[in-house]
C-alpha cells in the first residue's frame, strides 16, 4: 500500500516500512471498551464504543494519549479482526463504535465496515489534519464526524504538530464532512452529524478566540460545539515550557465567554475537574 492517507503524503509502501504516523498497514487497537466521558450528545447517558488507534499522522507534543500516538502499542487487526471488535462493542451495549486516531486505517476500517455494519452509528474521532480526498471516500461509511480544529495560527501549528497548514488543510476538511452529514439526534444521542472539539491550550487563549470565531463564520451558531478544558501536561515537554503547567481556570473561562458571546447554541463546555489524569485511557506502558 502506498500511502496518501493524509495530508502529509509521505507516499511509503506500508507493507515495507512506515510513514511519519508510524503506522503499519495493518490497524494497531490499543484499546476498544465502553468509554463514558465523552460528550453527553455522543452517547446520551450511555457510553461510546472506543477504539482506540495507536499511531497518529499529527503528533502533538502535547498528546494526553502519547503512549499510542508517539509510539505503537496493541493488537494487530485485519478488517475481519476490526469488524469482530465492533460487534463486540455492539454486543456490549455502546451507543455508538467511537473511531480514536482513524486516520492511518482508512483502508483497513472502510473494508470492516464492509463486512460487519454494526446497527450504531459510526464516529470519526480525528484531530482534523485530514486529506479531503481521503473523507470524500468516507461518504456513506461515517455517520458522525467528530474533529478538532486545534490552531488558527500556522506558527502554532508547526511548533507543536509540525503542521503549518493546518488551518487551511482542517477547514477543507470540516467543510466536507460537513457536506456530508446532517445533525440528527435522538433520544439524546447523536445519530448523524459533525461536532468540532476545541483543546484550549496554556498561554494560547488568543489563538481559541479565533479558532472560534472562524468555526462560527464556516458553520454558524447552531453548530455543535465542545470547548475542552481538560488540558494536562502530558509526555516530554521540555522544549516548550509555555504549556508545561496545566491550564488556568481563567483562561478557559476567557474562552468559554468567548463562545458565549458568539452565541453558539449548541456548545459544549467543561466542569471543574475535566483537566484530571485519573481521565486519561490507561494503556500498557
Amino acid at each position: 500500500m502506498i500511502c496518501t492517507l493524509c495530508p502529509r503524503l509521505c507516499g511509503v509502501d506500508r507493507a515495507e516500512t512506515v510513514g511519519y504516523c508510524g503506522a503499519p498497514e495493518s490497524a494497531v487497537v490499543a484499546r476498544a471498551e465502553l468509554h463514558f466521558w465523552e460528550e453527553p450528545y455522543l452517547a446520551g447517558a450511555g457510553a461510546s464504543g472506543a477504539v482506540f488507534f495507536s499511531g497518529c499522522n499529527l503528533r502533538c507534543v502535547f498528546c494526553q494519549n502519547h503512549k499510542i500516538s508517539l509510539s505503537l502499542q496493541g493488537e494487530k487487526k485485519d478488517a475481519r479482526a476490526l469488524a469482530d471488535v465492533f460487534r463486540y462493542l455492539e454486543d456490549e451495549g455502546a451507543e455508538n463504535v467511537d473511531l480514536i486516531t482513524p486516520t492511518p486505517y482508512v483502508h483497513v476500517i472502510k473494508d470492516a465496515l464492509e463486512l460487519y455494519r454494526p446497527a450504531l452509528p459510526i464516529v470519526y474521532n480525528c484531530g482534523g489534519y485530514e486529506r479531503t480526498e481521503t473523507i470524500r471516500s468516507l461518504a456513506g461509511y461515517v455517520d458522525v464526524y467528530l474533529p478538532d480544529y486545534k490552531y488558527y495560527d500556522d506558527a502554532v501549528a508547526a511548533r507543536y504538530s509540525a503542521a503549518p497548514n493546518y488551518r487551511e488543510i482542517c477547514e477543507a476538511a470540516l467543510l466536507e464532512m460537513r457536506s456530508q452529514v446532517t445533525d440528527r439526534i435522538e433520544d439524546g444521542v447523536m445519530k448523524e452529524g459533525l461536532a468540532i472539539r476545541h483543546l484550549v491550550l496554556p498561554t494560547h487563549a488568543r489563538d481559541s478566540f479565533r479558532v472560534l470565531d472562524r468555526i462560527k463564520a464556516l458553520f454558524g451558531k447552531e453548530v455543535y460545539l465542545s470547548v475542552m478544558g481538560q488540558y494536562v501536561p502530558c509526555g516530554d515537554l521540555g522544549a516548550f515550557p509555555e504549556i508545561r503547567s496545566p491550564l488556568k481556570p481563567l483562561e478557559y473561562k476567557a474562552v468559554v465567554a468567548h463562545a458565549l458571546a458568539l452565541d453558539f447554541t449548541n456548545a459544549y463546555c467543561q466542569e471543574d475537574g475535566a483537566a484530571d489524569p485519573k481521565f486519561i485511557p490507561k494503556f500498557l506502558r
